[in-house]
């Protein structure tokens, strides 16, 4: 049976319209590729040797050094270092993200995410080579987390429907907003303290986070380059449930007259087409088997025993 955070995180590759799962499966798979290596190499005695690694996929500030390994300014927004560190930051891109997906679409809450990313790289590049406070730290500056990319989701949703309500742990329900605005107000206290980077990281991506949002709502979709290279990965990556499927032949390979009346109602009204099958799919990969109607479930048990 299809549904459950465990399933679709599992199987976050194998369903269509599935950013929020595929997002977080990214971020927990890198998360332990580089655990076992910090272990391992650590274990050996080259703990320094790990480090050197690690630093060459999270985000400096030196300009010098970005132009010899431009592909940091994506990788450091999938990396972590520490367990609450992920935690957290796969807590609140599950939470909001949820809300943003099913209000705009599992493509453009990637957008949000990698947007949010860039954003938060963006503006910690330039303060840490502009502002004096920052000057004096740029060549040993690196960063790394998927917070700026979460901050992003976090406002937009806010900034989407800053009325839903979250029931917290002794505060009780709270909106969207106010919990938006508490996080943005601590980063912003914070960007001169011990992670200073790291929180002008969440400041960026918090901005382009309303500007999305405002944006959209004007009908610009300022992701839209984001989501042609999502597409792509997406046709290497993406697969369907394990649903046994078979195809008619749209043309027979002989002439005969055309159906009569009857037979072509007949067709539409007992016959279930390809297209209904594929909008059945990508509705379980959205909200799960459990959401679809007792019509659905029997279209898609006949189909699949075709």
């Amino acid at each position: 049976m299809y549904g459950g955070f465990w399933y679709y995180l599992k199987n976050a590759f194998n369903h269509k319209d599935n950013s929020l799962y595929k997002l977080m499966a990214i971020n927990i798979l890198v998360f332990l590729v580089f655990l076992v290596i910090r272990v391992f190499l650590t274990i050996s005695g080259e703990g320094a040797l790990y480090q050197q690694l690690l630093s060459y996929f999270m985000m400096p500030a030196d300009v010098g050094r970005i132009i010899t390994q431009p592909w940091s300014i994506f990788t450091y927004m999938f990396m972590h270092e520490g367990i609450f560190h992920i935690l957290f930051n796969m807590l609140f891109l599950y939470w909001f993200g949820l809300l943003v997906q099913e209000y705009l679409g599992s493509r453009k809450l990637a957008n949000l995410y990698i947007l949010g990313g860039l954003a938060g790289a963006v503006l910690y590049v330039i303060m840490y080579n502009v502002a004096p406070f920052f000057i004096e730290q740029r060549d040993a500056a690196l960063m790394l987390g998927a917070s700026a990319g979460v901050y992003a989701i976090v406002v937009g949703a806010a900034t989407l429907t800053p009325d839903t309500t979250f029931h917290l742990i002794l505060l009780g329900p709270v909106k969207i907003k106010y919990i938006a605005i508490f996080y943005v107000v601590i980063a912003f206290a914070n960007s001169t303290g011990a992670n200073a980077g790291g929180e002008l990281a969440h400041l960026g991506g918090a901005a382009i986070g309303y500007v999305y949002i405002s944006m959209l709502r004007k009908g610009t979709d300022l992701g839209a380059p984001v989501q042609a290279v999502g597409r792509f990965f997406e046709s290497v990556f993406a697969g369907r449930p394990n649903v046994k499927v078979t195809y008619r032949k749209k043309n027979p390979p002989y002439k005969s007259e055309p159906l009569r009346e009857n037979e072509s109602k007949a067709t539409k009204k007992d016959g279930t087409t390809q297209e209904e099958i594929d909008k059945i799919l990508d509705k379980i990969a959205d909200k799960g088997y459990d959401s679809l109607s007792k019509e659905e479930k029997r279209k898609l048990f006949e189909y699949s025993n075709k």
